[in-house]
């Protein structure tokens, strides 16, 4: 039997930020099983890993496909390990994904993410986008490693996106990425949503890997290192993000929701 941990990320409050699987495992699996598994799960990630000699290999699956780097499943599998007894409490934590290595450390209040930051590089808005998103003005378009990223005109526009799913998962990316400044007063300095229909996710509830390239983009606006997004989806949640050049550092809270066992 395997026990699967589902850990809300990127929230404090139990039913809030992104939830995600997690299942430590005590060495390398069969993917037709960890696929079966992720679509049975149906969460936006299941998390997979197992210890190596200097720290843990991880894998992550959508219900339909096995992607190359998540944020908030990362998160959930460093709470994991820490929470049962896996690492020591002031341990890092060490993963070799298919992004390469990505380590993991805890403050009081966060967990902190060290990933490699994709900035999104400006290009031509894509066919069929406007149609998709139900939008025909945007402030910038650009594309990073996987996704796309639109900035719209205001946090509100941002909030009210009710895109045609089946449209936008017929443009090629894994996701796209809608961001807009915050309103004067917020506790954050950006929202964003992400929707990844081709990649079996319509509506992510807090993506980690867009803070990746959301947090380089306003850096450049804002022109601060150190910025705090809010993911304004249902669940919602709130990433902070330090950028340190070719790198990201991502912070969130995360809490375990409930726990399952596989036979």
């Amino acid at each position: 039997m395997h026990t699967i941990v589902v850990v809300d990320a990127f929230t404090d409050q139990r039913f809030r930020g992104n939830p995600a699987a997690v299942c430590v495992l005590p060495g390398p699996a069969d993917e037709t099983w960890m696929r079966d598994v992720a679509r049975e799960m149906n969460l936006s990630e299941t998390a997979f890993l197992h210890r190596v000699a200097d720290g843990f290999a991880l894998r992550w699956f959508t219900p339909t496909v096995e992607v190359d780097l998540c944020g908030h499943a990362t998160l959930a599998s460093a709470h994991v390990l820490w929470q049962d007894g896996h690492l020591d409490p002031g341990e890092a934590a060490r993963f070799h994904t298919l992004s390469g290595l990505l380590t993991a450390s805890r403050t009081n209040t966060e967990i902190l993410l060290d990933f490699p930051a994709t900035p999104a590089i400006e290009s031509p808005r894509p066919a069929g986008l406007a149609d998709a998103l139900g939008l025909l003005r945007y402030r910038w378009v650009g594309e990073t490693r996987f996704d796309l990223l639109v900035e719209l005109d205001s946090e509100d526009t941002v909030r009210a996106l009710e895109p045609d799913m089946s449209a936008l998962g017929r443009i090629e990316c894994r996701g796209v990425i809608v961001t807009a400044a915050a309103d004067g007063g917020r506790p954050y300095d950006f929202v964003s949503r992400f929707f990844a229909p081709a990649a079996g996710v319509p509506e992510d509830p807090v993506t980690g890997s867009a803070h990746c390239a959301l947090g380089p983009y306003w850096r450049r606006r804002i022109a601060r290192d150190r910025l705090v997004g809010y993911q304004a989806s249902a669940r919602g949640g709130t990433v902070s993000v330090t950028c340190r050049g070719d790198r990201v550092v991502l912070g969130g809270a995360a809490v375990t929701s409930h726990r399952t066992l596989l036979l």
